[in-house]
């Protein structure tokens, strides 16, 4: 926060009123928001510099195209930290979950393609692609990369007996087609709702780090097939069309639009199974709970577009092992149990203290369940600023999640808790207790029985309550 602070005072006089820190996503990246009494400002923290590099390059030279992107205000000597123009906290995924596919929705959805082809088109003259974090092009061997990414970390976890020679040539064939594909200028290679900051009416784009040459129809693919939008093939139609038009536009070229569709459903094929290794990686590797909750979406985009579109190029091994991963008994691997009106099943979560009042009774019928140790999670209550607080304050939130190996922890818990729900719920068992404990239960244990109790809830749908013992907080939820 020093840092950031220092920094800031490079550029501006203003003092900065609060610092909130932004929740990580996919990457090593840490974000937080500076405000100010006339403005607000994003910092980035990341110790990939050459991420870092291409972030600030991209920026700078977009802007000079005219494009929706922020202005970089401020960069540190050792280039690890950057301060960034602030889009506000709406992004694009979020107005849609909050009015659904109205007509304001898709009015959004053309401004960005048509931001999108500006950004593609005028941002790809002049551009050094030296600066790409990666390969300076999406060609053969970066969209094979793709492919084999998809069998590694989901198709192959899957253990479906196939020919490999076989798939791994058509993957090859695949990649060659693909990567003749015309129309080549800069691409995002993340371009989905999540990336599109909407302020005032007006679209914003971030996250284009991961950017190079290529074929423009993957960013549109990434867009109008993000499985979490669930955009009706109606409105995937009409905004495809629409973006072919805003790209003739701009090049002052007719474009033979069946070429570029066949080309365009090959890219949603690549795109669609990118993301299913990036879910299998994260969520099947890496344990976290959002991604394995999106893979049933996910395959149900896929299943639809395998049995609706044609990629003009016949791959039998493929197709059908893609048939095989779409089955419905595939897809329930990934769904998780749901507890219904007549599920029995409460879980207590309590946090307490393990001087002051010790382990709580167990008031249960079976007993059992969990007691968790935070003790081994650096503590707040040892920093003067948080000794008052607890751990539902954010300013010790933001700690516990910044800077000690509490969601490391929870990972963990959430794997083991997960396994008893799922048991509980299938059996009829009508009680799980957690419990949580730290020296005073008011920091550690009050924020990991929260962060666990919010994660049964929403992943199971389960009634859940939650007792603070020691700052005598309790609360009931149910489905």
């Amino acid at each position: 926060m020093e840092d950031i602070k220092n920094l800031f005072a490079t550029f501006s006089s203003d003092t900065i009123v609060n610092i909130e820190t932004i929740p990580q996503s996919g990457g090593d990246r840490v974000y937080c928001r500076l405000i100010t009494a006339t403005g607000s400002y994003i910092a980035a923290r990341n110790n990939n510099i050459k991420e870092n590099e291409a972030f600030i390059y991209f920026s700078q030279h977009f802007k000079k195209a005219d494009c929706p992107v922020p202005v970089i205000v401020a960069i540190n000597k050792e280039r690890t930290l950057y301060l960034q123009q602030d889009f506000g906290k709406a992004c694009l995924l979020d107005i849609l979950e909050a009015e659904g596919h109205t007509e304001h929705v898709f009015e959004l959805y053309q401004k960005s393609l048509l931001a999108l082809a500006n950004l593609q088109v005028n941002g790809d003259k002049a551009l050094d692609y030296n600066y790409c974090i990666t390969s300076a092009s999406f060609g053969k061997q970066a969209i094979l990369s793709d492919l084999l990414y998809f069998k590694y970390y989901f198709l192959d976890t899957l253990k479906i007996p196939y020919d490999k020679e076989k798939l791994v040539s058509e993957f090859d064939a695949l990649s060659t087609y693909l990567s003749n594909a015309d129309h080549k200028y800069f691409m995002f290679r993340d371009f989905q709702s999540r990336n599109i900051m909407v302020k005032d009416d007006a679209v914003h784009f971030i996250d284009y780090q991961g950017g190079m040459k290529g074929a423009v129809q993957y960013d549109v693919a990434s867009l109008l097939w993000q499985a979490k939008a669930e955009l009706s093939d109606e409105w995937k139609t009409k905004l495809l069309q629409y973006y072919i038009d805003c790209l003739q536009n701009i090049l002052q070229q007719p474009i033979d639009k069946a070429s570029f569709e066949s080309e365009y459903n090959g890219y949603v094929l690549i795109r669609l199974l990118q993301v299913l290794g990036a879910y299998g990686f994260r969520g099947l590797f890496e344990r976290k709970a959002h991604f394995l909750t999106s893979i049933p979406l996910a395959l149900q985009n896929l299943e639809w577009f395998i049995n609706n579109k044609k990629i003009g190029i016949g791959l039998p091994e493929f197709e059908k092992l893609l048939s095989l991963i779409v089955d419905k008994e595939i897809v329930k691997r990934f769904e998780p149990i749901r507890a219904g009106k007549e599920t029995a099943l409460l879980v207590k979560v309590n946090s307490f203290s393990f001087i002051k009042s010790g382990y709580p009774k167990d008031e249960t019928a079976n007993g059992g369940g969990f007691v968790f140790d935070c003790r081994g999670i650096l503590n707040p209550g040892r920093i003067d600023e948080y000794k008052k607080l607890t751990g539902r304050d954010k300013p010790v939130k933001d700690y516990l999640e910044q800077e000690t190996k509490m969601p490391e922890f929870l990972s963990n818990i959430y794997n083991l808790v997960d396994i008893s729900v799922e048991d509980y719920i299938a059996r009829g068992f009508e009680s799980l207790v957690l419990n949580f404990g730290c020296t005073g239960g008011q920091h550690r244990s009050v924020y990991a029985a929260d962060a666990v109790a919010r994660h049964v809830r929403n992943k199971y749908g389960v009634k859940v309550s939650t007792n603070h013992i020691e700052q005598k907080i309790t609360e009931k939820k149910g489905y």
